[in-house]
Formats: structure tokens, sequence, C-alpha cells
């Protein structure tokens, strides 16, 4: 198996883990990522997180420009089959028909639910109990194609986007060594997907990023998880943006009226304490643990409120 030969298309940190232990039990491997790009406030040219990567390892790179560029590294290397991991580019059938075992993708659901390109954030955001990976063969169409194996995983209610996203990533490396181990036997499955149960997850928008307090405690806290550590829920707080990084679903109306959720109109603070600000919603209501004021650094709501005098009878906007 070590001496079958890969080419490996990979952007994103979530790849990181991939190319590792590919590296670890490949020899023949040759990686290509996205061309360098300008990033962060400054604007500065900056290196992919895998070119970055595969430079410690010494691989051989390639950071072609579409997919013309893309089909010459192809011709150039001549791989056995291509593996990608979140490389951020369709690919077009002269590539994906091009390596002889086929190309994989490693996804971050149970497909076929959460197609797309924000799995990890929607099942978050809808609350999902249990997630996996998916390492499949692909195809002309999105996330479409026969699938070679999958893992399970269980979601903790209080998991965010960042923690769920790097098990994801460290439990995908092994399914796809898996995976790989089964192709260089020819003892890879072909599991056709049922399209009708098929689940699709679009980009996150920016209005979506807004908390509406009118909706259930409970969305609007797996809204923020699935948020964090990017781009982050917000509110208005005094005319300013207000990100949420951190919530927990209050216990049930104690004998204080002020902190019964049907006390206040939705968004309203119903209760304060050393290490929380609790706020009504349309159901139940929500503790706020950890914030970032426009202009300010991110901090817990102990810090918070040492700076800034939250009264009971305020609302967020």
């Amino acid at each position: 198996m070590a001496d079958l030969k890969i080419l490996f298309l990979g952007t994103s940190p979530f790849a990181l883990p991939s190319l590792r232990v590919l590296v670890e039990n490949f020899r023949l491997m040759v990686v290509v990522t996205r061309p360098d790009r300008p990033a962060g406030r400054g604007k500065n040219i900056a290196a992919t997180p895998v070119k970055e990567e595969a430079l410690k390892y010494n691989l051989e790179l390639y950071q072609p420009e579409g997919h013309e560029g893309l089909l010459k590294v192809l011709k150039k290397v001549n791989p056995q089959v291509l593996v990608n991991v979140a490389f951020g580019m369709f690919l077009r059938p002269d590539v994906l028909n091009f390596p002889p075992l086929g190309c994989i993708n490693l996804h971050p659901s149970l497909l076929p639910a959460y197609r797309g390109a924000a799995p990890v954030q929607r099942a978050l955001m809808a609350g999902e109990e249990i997630t996996g990976v998916t390492v499949l063969y692909m195809s002309s169409r999105l996330d479409a194609g026969d699938i070679i194996l999958q893992e399970k995983t269980c979601i903790d209610p209080q998991e965010n986007y960042g923690a769920l996203h790097d098990r994801l990533a460290e439990l995908g490396s092994l399914t796809l060594l898996k995976a790989l181990e089964l192709i260089a036997e020819g003892k890879a499955p072909r599991l056709p997907q049922d399209d009708d149960k098929a689940t699709y997850a679009p980009v996150i928008t920016r209005e979506e990023e807004a908390i509406s307090w009118s909706r259930p405690a409970i969305a609007i806290h797996n809204l923020v998880r699935s948020l964090t550590p990017v781009p982050g829920a917000y509110t208005n707080y005094r005319h300013k943006r207000l990100k949420v990084w951190k919530t927990s679903l209050a216990g049930k109306a104690a004998e204080n009226l002020l902190c019964d959720p049907l006390s206040f109109p939705p968004g309203t603070v119903c209760s304060v304490g050393k290490d929380y600000v609790e706020v009504t919603t349309g159901q139940n209501s929500l503790n706020i643990l950890e914030v970032q004021l426009e202009g300010k650094k991110r901090m817990d709501i102990e810090d918070f409120l040492k700076g800034y005098k939250l009264e009971v009878g305020e609302r967020f906007e």
C-alpha cells in the first residue's frame, strides 16, 4: 500500500490531519493546493495551511491556477488515485476521470445528509446529536458519489464549530486511511447514495449571523455554537454590535418572577449573575457566558460586567 501514488488536493486546516496521516503511510505523494492569496486585514499574500504543512515534509508541491493548470499537474504526476480534502474547487469530469483508481473525497457529514460547503456548521445549527465523516468516490454532482466508508460520532450539546471541526478532521484522516487501504487491495465498496434522503448545507449568510431573540432558546444556543469561533453570532447592545461566543440553556424559571421568560419580551435581560446574563427568548431563556463588544477583545461575561453594568429590563436588539 505504501507504494500507491497519490495526488493530494487540500487547502484549509481541515485537510491537515489527513495530510499528516498519508505522509506517514505513503511514500509516493504529491500535494496540490490553491495559489497564495491576500489574507487578513493587511491583505498580505499568504500561503494556504496545506502549503505550509507540505513544506515541512519537503513534499513535491504544486499551486496551479484553475482546472487547466490542475489537469497539467495530473498529466505530469500521473497518480493512481486523487485524494481531495477541503480543496475548495469543483472538479471537472476530465480531472475526475484521469486517475485509474478514481478520485475520492473526505466530507464531514454522514452523506447524503448535509451535502455542500458548510456541513459542520449546519449540523450544529440544526441541533443534530450525531454526525460523522464520509469517504466517497467523487462524481460530477456535488457530494453525490458512491460511498466507500463512513464513521459516526456523537455531538456534545455544548460543542462548538471549532471543536467539532477539529474532531471530524482527525476522525476523517483515519477513515481516509482505511478507505485507501481498501482501494489498494481492490476491495473498496461502492455504495450508492439515496438522493431522496439528501439534505444540503449552503454557505452561512451574513443575515444568518444575527440573533433573533424571538426564536427558542435552544435554536439561539445552536446558532451561537455553530458560528464559534467564526464568524460569530451577534446582537446589538447600546447601539454597538456585540458578538456572543458562548451560551447555555437557562434552568427552568425560578421562584423569582424576574427570571420568568414570559415576564419580558424576547431579548430582555431578566437576570444578572456573577458569571452569566440571562436573556428571554421566544421560548425559555438563555444564559450568555462569553461576548465581544465591537472594537474590544473577546471576554467572559464576568469580565464584561466589570466594565458594563447590564440591568434587568435592558434589551438586546
